[in-house]
């Protein structure tokens, strides 16, 4: 007798019940796009949730948000957007501080509620709306201005897993250097950048900025980590690819360094910094100059104990260093401005720098040569005038 076998009518399953995994951007976008699912390469609109700007970008968002929706047009919600000023403020460049000027008309007419303005120049410690470097950039700002809505094609996922302890002369940027060297500038072109594994787990929440915020400089759209425990108590109430390894280019001479920006100037990024500084015991050789990324963190550098060093602040280590003095909270040079931009690379210097991007002129001078590197070789090339594995003061 032959068998027979049969199917139940609940084995049977539509197609359109049938889900497709999603990775983390991608489910991000759905939410925003009020779609239950998403492909990479689709074209979507998606609902902003919030849209922020700066003095370099803003006016001109601004000015194609009135031409786009009228001179008397309001913003689409004056809540959800935040205008920092942060790039070309602590200057005496008249076109620098026009753009300021243009931002803050923008913003008042608008009445935007999160405009933080900076108005005494001489000292950024008055200003206590002031926050210091923000960075993000939004292709269509002056759309989103009036309309609220962004269209994006959806970018595919490139997810980079790094497991094991990671070593204690290694910081976030060494990996994201090393990453950009191994897939090149263009590499990540309009994909998404996904960090995962135990490594990465094991992060800070600034180290983990300092990997997205570098995802750039590799062509990406976004990089993003997965939210941990470490995410969820940071939210508590109280947010270039030609590389070598440090001991590669123990020959190049360097005339400078600098310590800043929104990949390398936040609270952690002085405390390594100043932790390879107190190892040593030893003053810089060449000119060491130091840029909070914001106002607490400034506040931290002249507040906060280093740990091991018997009670001793930041800049009271980086004083005995002969380190320059900490400045205002601000972008710096790393985007080179005006010639009296602090730290400016007026000449044609070698510079090892914590900023995100080394491209010619990038700092200032064309000339310029610019040795992207994490805070401790910073650190450990300053006490040499050379370019320096961390590893000589750190074992």
């Amino acid at each position: 007798m032959a068998s027979s076998a049969t199917v139940s009518s609940s084995a049977f399953i539509k197609k359109e019940d049938v889900k497709t995994a999603m990775t983390m951007t991608e489910k991000i976008l759905a939410r925003a796009s009020e779609k239950p699912q998403l492909s990479p390469s689709e074209n979507v609109w998606f609902n902003v949730d919030v849209l922020m700007t700066h003095d370099v970008c803003g006016p001109g968002s601004f000015a194609i948000f009135k031409r786009e929706f009228g001179q008397n047009a309001k913003v689409w919600d004056r809540e959800k957007i935040v205008v920092i000023l942060d790039h070309y403020i602590f200057t005496a460049d008249e076109r620098a501080n026009r753009n300021v000027d243009i931002l803050r008309d923008y913003c008042i007419e608008q009445n935007i509620k999160y405009f933080y303005d900076i108005k005494d120049l001489g000292d950024f410690k008055v200003n206590l709306d002031y926050k210091g470097v923000c960075h993000i950039a939004l292709a269509q700002e002056g759309f989103v201005l009036g309309a609220g809505k962004l269209l994006l094609k959806v970018p595919p996922t490139l997810r980079f897993v790094m497991d094991g302890e990671m070593p204690n002369y290694l910081l976030a940027k060494d990996l994201i250097l090393q990453i950009i060297g191994e897939i090149s500038m263009s590499g990540a072109t309009y994909k998404a950048m996904e960090f995962v594994g135990t490594t990465v787990e094991s992060l800070t929440m600034e180290e983990r900025m300092t990997l997205c915020n570098m995802v750039i400089e590799a062509g990406g759209k976004n990089g993003v980590v997965p939210a941990d425990s470490t995410t969820y108590k940071y939210l508590e109430p109280h947010s270039p690819d030609n590389r070598a390894l440090a001991r590669e280019c123990k020959d190049v001479k360097i005339d400078r360094v600098y310590i800043g920006s929104c990949t390398g100037g936040k609270t952690e990024d002085f405390l390594a910094a100043a932790k390879v500084f107190l190892a040593s015991g030893k003053k810089v050789k060449v000119p060491t100059f130091l840029v909070p990324a914001t106002q607490k963190v400034w506040m931290d550098v002249y507040g906060l104990p280093v740990p091991g060093s018997g009670g001793k602040t930041c800049s009271q280590i980086f004083e005995e260093a002969g380190c320059d003095t900490p400045a205002s909270p601000t972008c710096g040079a790393c985007m080179g401005g005006p010639r009296d931009t602090y730290a400016r690379l007026n000449e044609p210097q070698v510079c090892v720098s914590t900023t995100n991007r080394n491209f010619p002129g990038r700092m200032g001078h064309k000339e310029g040569q610019i040795y992207l590197a994490s805070p401790y070789t910073a650190a450990a090339s300053a006490l040499t005038g050379f370019v320096t594995d961390p590893r000589e003061f750190l074992q």
